[in-house]
Order: C-alpha cells, then structure tokens, then sequence
C-alpha cells in the first residue's frame, strides 16, 4: 500500500489546510491538495493527501472512510495512478460531426429540418434616400 490517499465527496468549502489538519491526528502528512477548476477557482470536491507512512495511511483510512463532514460522507482510499486518457484517430477533427458542412452543424431551435430558400423574391431597395411626406 503506498503513502497516497485518495479523498472524495469533500464539501467544495474545504481547502488544503483544512485537509492537512484533518488527517493529521493519524500521522505526519507530507501534502495535502484540494483539486481546483482552473477557470473558476471552485473545488472539485476531491483531493490528495501523501503521508509519511504507509502504516499512518492505513490507519487514516479506517478510520475516515465513510466520516461525515459538512454535511457530506468521505470516501478515503488508496490513490490509483492515473489512467491515460485515449486519443481519438483524428485528433485535430472536431467531435461533433458537423465538419465540413456549410452551416457548420447550426440549427434552430425552431427549425424543423435544414434551411429551405423562400419561395418569394427578395425585397429590391431603391438605392435612393427615403424622402419624408
């Protein structure tokens, strides 16, 4: 069992420090990190606690998985490495399938099918100013 533990279910409230201090009645913690969304600021709801000690981590777990906190149950395992993510065949294509298309894949919301030409003419303007009677 390594070090690393994985701590989900956090309530969005919860920062590094108070993560730290949580864990740190079980043991010495090395690092503790909130995951945060890069354009908002926000947590995630999850985090990384690294402890000293592989015995410390253990401990940690039984005791705090399934704790309530803030309203919330904590879900503490072991960390997994985390898995690649695959690579679509056509990387640089975009994913919705409207490559290509002249209306580049917009419809209306009020549109039953693709756009249709009107069959009237258009307005012919008379090029002038408009006079005021």
């Amino acid at each position: 069992m390594g070090n690393r533990l994985y701590v989900g279910n956090l309530p969005y409230a919860v920062r590094d420090e108070e993560l730290a201090q949580i864990f740190t009645p079980f043991g010495s913690v090395t690092q503790a990190q909130v995951m945060m969304e890069r354009g908002t600021g926000r947590s995630k709801g999850f985090g990384f606690v690294e402890m000293h000690e592989a015995q410390q981590a253990r401990s940690a777990i039984a005791a705090l998985h399934g704790r309530p906190l803030g309203g919330r149950t904590l879900v503490v395992s072991e960390a997994r490495p985390m898995q690649m993510r695959s690579v679509p065949a056509s990387a640089g294509a975009p994913r919705n399938g409207y490559a290509g298309r002249k209306d580049n894949g917009f419809r209306s919301p009020y549109s039953t099918g693709p756009r249709q030409r009107s069959p009237y003419p258009a307005p012919v303007s008379s090029g002038g100013a408009a006079t005021a009677r």
